[in-house]
């Protein structure tokens, strides 16, 4: 198993992938040097390169356990390590559970996806009734509740799911769109800030914090 060295060879496998594209390969050649916590220590505390080829491979190789680590990566020195975080850590939310709870969740985000929401909406109840603790069932309910217009449910299902994955900056966010569907703009502005708080990275959460702080200043 490899160890945390000045230069991992890690940087190398990752190298190679920007040149190649293939993740398939970098996740095999990641696999066979690495264990999961090797990883997560790189993200953690490796150089630049180490550090994305790290949190890059949790989002292939990892599941529901690196959500924090990937999750603090989000605010990382390092904009490439963000993006990168920021795209793992979405797949991570899906991969918990059991493999069948983790199949109906990702039926879930396609029913979303495809402007199916009273479909998602009726499978998230039955996966929630099943497995209560996983964020994402709670987040994607939340989803197909603001696509239906019921925002007062969406905002309950989003609080609930930050409960359970407080990195869950995606609910953060819905949160601020319940609000400000509702014309609670203070509110919406409270909760783009924590959304922001947890992923920097958010431009078009971080336009709309602009644009509702000059609002309420407007307005005293």
């Amino acid at each position: 198993m490899a160890k945390l060295s000045r230069t991992p060879v890690i940087n190398d496998f990752y190298e190679q992938y920007l040149r190649g594209q293939d993740q398939p390969a970098y996740a095999k050649q990641v696999s066979e040097h690495y264990e999961i916590s090797t990883l997560e220590r790189l993200v953690a505390c490796g150089d630049r390169m180490s550090r994305r080829a790290a949190v890059f491979a949790l989002g292939l190789l990892s599941d529901y356990g690196s959500n924090s680590v990937v999750g603090c990566a989000l605010n990382d020195s390092d904009r490439g390590v963000r993006t990168l975080a920021d795209h793992s850590i979405r797949t991570l939310w899906i991969r918990c559970g059991s493999p069948a709870e983790q199949k109906r969740l990702i039926q879930v985000v396609r029913l979303n996806s495809s402007q199916r929401h009273d479909e998602a909406l009726n499978l998230c109840n039955q996966l929630i009734d099943r497995a209560p603790w996983l964020a994402e069932g709670w987040y994607q309910r939340a989803v197909a509740y603001y696509s239906l217009g019921q925002y007062h449910e969406s905002i309950n299902d989003c609080v609930q799911s930050l409960e359970l994955n407080p990195y869950h900056f995606g609910a953060a966010a819905g949160m601020g769109q319940c609000y400000l569907q509702l014309g609670d703009r203070p509110a919406a502005l409270e909760a783009f800030r924590r959304a922001l708080r947890l992923n920097p990275g958010l431009e078009g959460v971080r336009a709309q914090v602009v644009y509702l702080q000059r609002t309420l200043k407007e307005q005293q």
